[in-house]
């Protein structure tokens, strides 16, 4: 796999540590960890860091139902079974997928995509893009996380390949493009809906859930 690039900042890592983040952020977060060892290395010292501190305030004031709540999330972490990565996808992806694979659908010639979560606003899904293709100009109403999976796609900013985070907010206007060969699959995370530059994704966006 060539070098990951692209990482995640510190202050989203500490934030997913302390879990701090949303579903959607923490799903693209956790998939990058599990493909980045230095990312990963952070983590764990957020980690570390936050069971010192817990421990600190378990010394100084014990829960009375402490005993079975640490009892419960051992024998819940014990009962489920890992789901294991498949191809492509990594583990924390088939986990939000239950061990499936995706049921794609189309979004247009050569994209298709899979939601995995959404709400009213805020959505975390897999992209199918087949090389060469691009994606329509967007902008953003709030963050948008995208991590490369499979093959390569390259925006004004940059190239971003496997295991890359492209991280856009609402200063960035861009038309991410499926670098030629095998298709690009990402995880994208959005907080808010995207802001489409042409009328018709603009017309097909609640459809879409984009």
């Amino acid at each position: 796999m060539k070098q990951i690039d692209h990482h995640i900042a510190p202050e989203m890592l500490a934030d997913y540590s302390n879990g701090h983040l949303d579903y959607a952020t923490s799903l693209v977060v956790a998939s990058h960890v599990s493909l980045c060892d230095s990312c990963r290395a952070e983590i764990d010292t957020f980690d570390v860091l936050g069971g010192a501190l817990l421990q600190e305030e378990i010394a100084q004031e014990p829960s009375p139902d402490l005993e079975d709540t640490i009892l419960k999330a051992i024998h819940t972490s014990v009962a489920q079974p890992r789901v294991k990565a498949s191809g492509p996808l990594p583990q924390p992806v088939m986990e939000a997928l239950n061990g499936k694979q995706p049921a794609w659908k189309s979004l247009g010639p050569g994209i298709r995509q899979h939601i995995i979560a959404r709400d009213k606003k805020s959505s975390v899904r897999l992209l199918y893009i087949e090389g060469g293709k691009p994606v329509p100009e967007h902008s953003h109403k709030g963050q948008e996380l995208t991590l490369v999976l499979q093959g390569a796609f390259g925006d004004k900013t940059g190239e971003f390949h496997v295991g890359d985070v492209e991280v856009a907010d609402g200063d960035l206007e861009h038309q991410p493009i499926a670098m030629h060969g095998e298709a690009c699959i990402c995880l994208a995370s959005t907080s808010d809906n995207l802001i489409f530059k042409s009328m018709l994704p603009r017309l097909l966006q609640p459809i879409f859930g984009i």
